[in-house]
């Protein structure tokens, strides 16, 4: 009990602060790095509470894809961050104002926490389906109670990846680029040439 005790307070401290250097960190490319340290401690909580299947998942998928896909992305891109820190100084209102209601928010919230007397030392028992496993019954509850809400969730993804590749999609001007209409309404003498090639000669 003592040993899961000290997991879980070094898993969650050092995922709190990795969450703080994400935001923190003037370097995009250590903010990623800070994300993907957090994940991996995130995935240790997960195994702490007995939710494996939840925790490999967020290491394959969150680690070994997203996280990496945001690494690549932010070190190919040519981001001009002194242009990009000029506008700071007229959002720095609006951004303090959030950030003072997020902090009464968190008051209020740590205020009202009241440790229940006895819960250090109570046992609370894990439930264990017979015959079914940590994956089915997540399956289970995940396309029956909350289907609705996962499918909003799969569709809030979808909207924000087709905004992301609509707000980066680029008209560069001297770029060649496929066009359907004037491929299809193309003539026959535009579209093929006929060409007569003498012996030993080129074209």
């Amino acid at each position: 009990m003592i040993v899961q005790a000290l997991a879980f307070y070094l898993f969650a401290a050092i995922t709190v602060a990795s969450g703080f250097m994400v935001i923190a960190s003037r370097n995009p490319v250590h903010s990623v790095l800070f994300l993907i340290l957090a994940f991996f401690n995130a995935a240790g909580l997960f195994v702490l509470m007995g939710a494996e299947f939840l925790a490999m998942i967020l290491v394959i998928v969150y680690v070994g894809a997203v996280a990496v896909l945001f690494l690549f992305v932010v070190m190919m891109l040519d981001i001009n961050f002194t242009e990009m820190r000029q506008g700071f100084l007229q959002y720095l209102p609006v951004g303090a104002l959030i950030g003072i209601v997020l902090l009464i928010e968190l008051i209020l919230v740590m205020g009202g926490f009241v440790a229940v007397p006895g819960a250090a030392t109570a046992q609370l028992p894990i439930p264990a389906p017979d015959k079914v496993t940590n994956t089915a019954a997540l399956g289970q509850v995940l396309y029956t109670k909350y289907i609705y809400l996962f499918q909003g969730s799969g569709l809030i993804l979808l909207v924000a990846m087709i905004g992301a590749i609509v707000l980066t999609l680029r008209h560069r001007p001297g770029v060649r680029r496929q066009d359907i209409g004037v491929q299809v309404n193309r003539r026959r003498d535009e579209a093929v040439a006929i060409r007569k090639v003498e012996p030993r000669k080129g074209i």
